[in-house]
């Protein structure tokens, strides 16, 4: 009997909702145990590291790769299994972008700790301590991986063969991207799988109409019509700085997009294209003077009260800013 090739699933800096996403894919479940031998999956199995390590190199067939690189663990990790894995995809926005996790580039790692462990009203921690990569006890010397300056992506680190984006990817899309895999064909490298090439404007069912915006509103400050684009109601809607692949789920049910499946095809930076389409949309009126205009831009750009948050909440680390500029 021919041994069924390996998979393997790994959760890095992430939270867990890539493997709910892989569990969501139902009965189908039972055609991919059919097709691999789940090999790896810290979460539901106990293979070891050192069980890994004992493969010969490329014995994995297939491995998912999700959660950014946050520790000195998540990076040995991704080293290790890109040495072992014959495919290794980028599974999720956490692991394409950064994600979620990747907004702490905005600080740096003593700014972290410092708020993390040091002062914050919730904390009981009167001697101050800070974890160490090393630490004595009686029963002997602990370690712990050392936490890194900065969140990066998964290509930041290792080569990557794929990519499925998503926070967390869809079932349907997933199921389409292994459907790709188990057929024998070979997508380029670096291609996106499980994911259009458009905006996710092309997939949604809103009418869209000429974009002129005079306010920008949150989404508990009006109820949203059911058929006219959410950006045109003043939404700030990212689904025209978003790849296409969820179906536009958020948008069908009167939720703005946020982004969580990373820019479309050609946009190299998801935040600026959408600063840039915002920019074109905005009705600042006529006849303004500059200081006029001046104050009707920073009236608009205050109902805006998270920039990085909105504009960047998958996609910072994976960005040309990267995070926080340091002078």
């Amino acid at each position: 009997m021919t041994a069924k090739p390996k998979l393997a699933i790994y959760w890095a800096a992430a939270c867990g909702g890539c493997e709910i996403a892989v569990v969501n894919l139902h009965e189908r479940i039972l055609e991919i145990d059919a097709a691999f031998e789940l090999f790896f999956c810290p979460c539901l199995l106990d293979t070891k590291k050192a069980d890994i390590e004992a493969l010969a190199d490329g014995a994995i067939a297939v491995t998912l790769f999700n959660g950014a690189i946050r520790t000195a663990e998540n990076r040995e990790m991704a080293e290790l299994l890109r040495r072992k894995s014959q495919t290794l995809i980028a599974f999720g926005s956490c692991a394409v972008e950064g994600c979620i996790p990747g907004l702490a580039n905005l600080y740096d790692r003593a700014a972290i700790f410092n708020t993390v462990y040091l002062d914050n009203p919730s904390l009981d921690n009167p001697a101050g301590i800070i974890p160490q990569t090393r630490s004595r006890v009686p029963e002997g010397e602990l370690h712990l991986p050392e936490f890194s300056e900065r969140v990066q992506t998964l290509a930041q680190v290792v080569g990557v063969d794929f990519f499925i984006p998503g926070c967390p990817p869809e079932p349907p899309r997933i199921w389409q991207a292994v459907e790709t895999l188990l057929s024998g064909a070979t997508p380029p490298p670096d291609h996106v799988l499980g994911a259009g090439k458009l905006a996710v404007c092309h997939e949604c069912p809103r009418k869209i109409e000429e974009k002129k915006i005079k306010h920008l509103y949150r989404n508990h400050q009006i109820t949203p019509d059911k058929e006219s684009c959410l950006l045109e109601q003043g939404l700030l809607c990212m689904g025209i700085a978003t790849r296409e692949g969820c179906g536009a789920l958020c948008p069908q049910v009167g939720m703005p997009c946020t982004g969580c499946y990373g820019p479309p095809a050609g946009v190299e930076d998801q935040g600026a294209a959408m600063i840039g389409a915002l920019g074109s949309v905005l009705d600042l009126g006529e006849g303004k003077n500059e200081e006029e205009l001046a104050a009707t831009i920073a009236k608009i750009l205050d109902d805006i009260p998270d920039y990085a948050g909105t504009f960047y909440k998958y996609s910072l680390p994976g960005s040309i800013l990267h995070g926080k500029v340091k002078g």
